[in-house]
């Protein structure tokens, strides 16, 4: 048991959770079709704004990380309105921009102490642990105080993790997910058959924007530090890799990729030296062999249909989205005559 419940251990399924919240933060402006680079960016807000809150303000953290997820949401409206305009490499490009420009102000910050970081974050692993140390759970099941701190907030990230991911198959599943769909498959086409494209964009961006904003104050009380090259370029590459991994097209993509790309720098530990090469190696032959990523929507239905929870067979959206352009251009042509 004490093998399994190792510090080490149970620290790796905590950045593996927070990880599958920045990947899913990704999926949701993925979704409509837009490659935006600038969770990273949100996540840096979320993450300073919810440690200053509780080291300056001394205010509880759950209500300082929701703060950090809202004032992340604001920023991505004013951001968003110029940019969720742009569409591919331009908007790629224009987050990215976005995430340094946030990253350079938090270097020069006197109250975030430029390059020296913030240290001294409340722990939420602590203050569980204070919580078990109240209640004499200490030794409960021969587990120390310690360990419960960390299994508890394991426990809370899950839950967290699980709200979103039931978040994400409700909005799949509504109104505004089919929108989603539409605006992805072809935004052009969406458009003339009456949907809000700038809308809907601008919808994605701010909720992807909301769950990094989330993500970042859980990595600040996690972590106890942060500084600002916790969210640099390569942290954006990261990020980005977790739904292309494992499938950006249905959210249960971003969840196993972050389980996969979490792991697997520590399975290749012993291969110090050839890690990235056999890391890069692998990107590059599933981007060949599965470029969807390993889940797909049609495999999802596979599974689902197994399962019991689908009956009827997957079509694709973009399938389905011609068939109704073409029947509004019939119709048009019909009326016209």
């Amino acid at each position: 048991m004490s093998e399994i419940l190792n510090p080490y251990y149970l620290q790796i399924v905590m950045f593996f959770i927070i990880n599958a919240i920045m990947g899913i933060s990704i999926f949701f402006t993925l979704s409509t079709g837009q490659l935006t680079l600038g969770a990273a960016g949100f996540m840096s807000v979320g993450a300073y704004v919810g440690a200053l809150l509780t080291l300056k303000a001394e205010l509880p953290i759950p209500i300082a990380i929701f703060i950090g997820g809202i004032v992340a949401a604001l920023v991505a409206v004013v951001i968003g309105l110029p940019t969720t305009r742009l569409k591919g490499l331009y908007l790629a490009i224009a987050t990215l921009g976005f995430g340094e420009v946030v990253r350079v102000i938090f270097l020069n910050l006197e109250v975030t102490h430029g390059a020296l970081g913030l240290s001294g974050i409340p722990a939420i692993a602590q203050e569980l642990t204070n919580y078990v140390y109240e209640f004499d759970m200490d030794g409960l099941l021969d587990i120390d105080a310690l360990t419960w701190g960390n299994l508890l907030t394991i426990i809370i990230l899950l839950v967290i993790l699980v709200v979103i991911i039931l978040f994400c198959l409700r909005i799949h599943n509504s109104r505004v997910g089919r929108a989603f769909q539409a605006i992805k498959a072809d935004d052009h086409a969406a458009e003339l058959m009456g949907i809000n494209v700038v809308y809907y964009k601008m919808l994605a961006f701010v909720i992807g924007a909301f769950i990094a904003g989330i993500g970042g104050g859980l990595y600040a009380h996690i972590t106890n530090f942060i500084n600002p090259t916790d969210f640099s370029y390569h942290k954006v590459v990261q990020i980005l890799l977790f739904p292309v991994f494992g499938g950006s097209n249905v959210v249960w993509g971003s969840v196993l990729g972050s389980f996969i790309l979490t792991l697997l720098p520590e399975v290749l530990r012993f291969l110090a030296d050839y890690r990235d090469i056999i890391y890069g190696a692998l990107l590059v032959i599933l981007m060949a062999v599965r470029p969807d990523g390993i889940l797909t929507e049609d495999l999802m239905d596979k599974i689902y249909r197994k399962l019991g929870v689908k009956k009827k067979p997957y079509i694709p959206e973009s399938q389905v989205l011609t068939e109704r352009f073409e029947a509004y251009k019939a119709q048009s042509k019909s009326g016209q005559e």
